[in-house]
């Protein structure tokens, strides 16, 4: 019998006081008092943080009140804490998407401490056993072989003074970073030889993304990204660089917008990479939350973003993906998501698209709970001739967060564009 079994004792007894251990005397990084009602099954806790650290983690009193709740059931909670844990149960928002957690209450503590409940909620789960993928160290005094300069574009009438980055020669490889963050997403593409050696890679900021201002006279608008803006956008930086025919890879927005690519400007490329694309996703969380004067708007973006990291991915590399939600602008991201999630809706609209004249490319990371594996595989099966790929052990932004893994899937990607190219 399990010990959370026995009789007299309530169900998930026995991870409560797990829990209870791995959390005691635990600080958060920001000053503030909030109880919370965590449930393990049948087994409830009241978590008390004072000050922005653990105060007590104590059974819930006959009278007693909290500011939010977060209930699982015991094999949910198993699941979390496993390390690795599993696509789907490695982020609450992940296991909530799916039903199997449970949020209430009042939300502001939550959200305004996002980062620090999480990872009070994921205490328990065993550290991760030495080794792993290597992080590269650059030689002291070694210079990247990128440039980066300004390029004007006129979007939608209005004139933009656009950042990008750039290495290498040969076939134009324009990329596109993901809502709310910034072309350093593919630094590590820009940084390889293997690439560069046949690919002129283009990696710019969106404007009010990065380095690139938002465009000219913006002062007092409210960002907001639509299809035509964004398509628009791509265009005109290609059309600025007098760039012929470029293939172009583009991941979350930028893997939605390269399938209107390729069902309204195939013709513009020689092919198109998808990655974190899919036709539509359901909208998972308030993206109110993004975008208050109570709630510092970089660190919940950040947070809320940080599920979408793939656990085994090496720590320096998640910290930088989550810096630059942490430096985007204010409600930037929020106005990524307008396109994200009520513009940009193209089910049953894809079935016209001729990989034929541009081959289509889709490559989606197992981790990824905002455009999973699923919901690429339905689009493709819209789509004749899209090539679908899951990559393993990575999340939503596999080009940052894991550079060495994604290069497992991007060049044989990139090889069979270059192939296509030398036999044309």
């Amino acid at each position: 019998m399990r010990q959370s079994e026995e009789p007299g004792r309530p169900a998930g007894q026995a991870l409560a006081e797990r829990f209870g251990q791995a959390v005691q005397g635990r600080r958060c990084r920001h000053v503030f008092d909030a109880d919370v009602l965590v449930e393990f099954g049948q087994a409830r806790r009241l978590l008390r943080v004072r000050q922005g650290a653990v105060a007590a983690v104590e059974p819930v009193p006959l009278m007693a009140s909290w500011d939010f709740s977060v209930s699982a059931s015991e094999q949910a909670w198993q699941r979390h804490w496993r390390n690795p844990p599993e696509p789907g149960w490695h982020d609450l928002f992940a296991m909530a998407k799916q039903g199997e957690l449970r949020i209430a209450g009042r939300l502001h503590p939550l959200m305004a401490n996002l980062q620090c409940f999480k990872d009070l909620l994921a205490a328990a789960r065993p550290a991760a056993p030495p080794g792993g993928e290597p992080v590269p160290q650059a030689d002291v005094g070694e210079i990247e072989p990128i440039t980066g300069r300004y390029v004007r574009c006129l979007v939608q009438g209005r004139p933009c003074r656009v950042y990008f980055e750039e290495a290498g020669q040969g076939i134009p490889l324009v990329c596109l970073h993901t809502a709310g963050a910034d072309a350093r997403q593919y630094r590590h593409m820009l940084c390889d030889p293997d690439i560069t050696s046949r690919y002129r890679v283009l990696a710019f900021d969106m404007p009010a993304h990065g380095k690139s201002y938002p465009p000219q006279g913006w002062a007092g608008e409210p960002y907001q990204l639509t299809t035509a803006r964004y398509v628009d956008t791509i265009l005109a930086f290609c059309d600025a660089l007098k760039l012929e025919r470029p293939a172009l890879i583009g991941c979350s927005i930028g893997g939605r917008i390269v399938l209107e690519l390729a069902r309204a400007h195939a013709g513009r490329f020689r092919a198109l990479v998808g990655v974190e694309s899919a036709d539509y996703q359901q909208p998972w969380y308030d993206t109110a939350w993004l975008h208050r004067g109570d709630v510092h708007g970089g660190e919940v973006c950040a947070a809320l973003v940080s599920g979408l990291v793939a656990p085994q991915s090496p720590a320096q590399y998640r910290d930088e993906t989550l810096w630059q939600y942490m430096q985007g602008g204010p409600g930037v991201f929020r106005g990524d998501l307008h396109f994200y999630r009520e513009d940009a809706d193209l089910r049953g609209k894809l079935d016209a698209v001729r990989t034929d004249l541009c081959p289509l490319y889709l490559l989606t990371g197992e981790y990824d709970f905002s455009c999973t594996p699923q919901d690429t595989e339905r689009t493709a099966r819209a789509i004749a001739g899209a090539q679908v790929t899951v990559m393993r052990g990575v999340g939503h932004f596999p080009m940052s967060e894991n550079p060495s893994r994604f290069r497992q899937y991007i060049m044989p990607v990139l090889d069979d564009i270059a192939g296509r190219a030398a036999r044309a």
